[in-house]
């Protein structure tokens, strides 16, 4: 079976070996989608790139390839980090799972 054609099917299922979601740092609060079409509902097999672990995690939305998902529980004021870094904080509570993006996070610079 071709990449794309395992990855859509992890992507819809679950199930396979390539991971649906990549965090770099322990300390990340988000992990970016790395695959296209991520249902709802999905089980992700989700790896630390830093030190090659991983855990899983169940998706509450369709998330975009690219986007954002919260690792935990993030509530409004808290910083969310990403690659080791801070990216912004959040403006609304975001739940574990949850999509993370420009309807509840926000930039610290204004």
């Amino acid at each position: 079976m071709a990449t794309k054609e395992l990855a859509e099917r992890d992507a819809g299922t679950g199930r396979g070996t390539s991971p649906h979601l990549l965090v770099h740092e322990a300390k990340d609060t988000v992990g970016v989608v790395v695959v296209e079409g991520l249902k709802a509902g999905t089980d992700m097999l989700c790896v630390v790139t830093h030190d090659d672990s991983d855990f899983r995690l169940t998706a509450k939305h369709d998330i975009p390839i690219g986007h954002k998902v919260a690792l935990a529980d993030i509530k409004a004021g808290d910083t969310i980090w990403k690659y080791g870094q801070d990216i912004g904080k959040a403006i609304a509570d975001i739940g574990k799972g949850e999509h993370v993006h420009v309807h509840n996070v926000k930039t610290k610079r204004w």
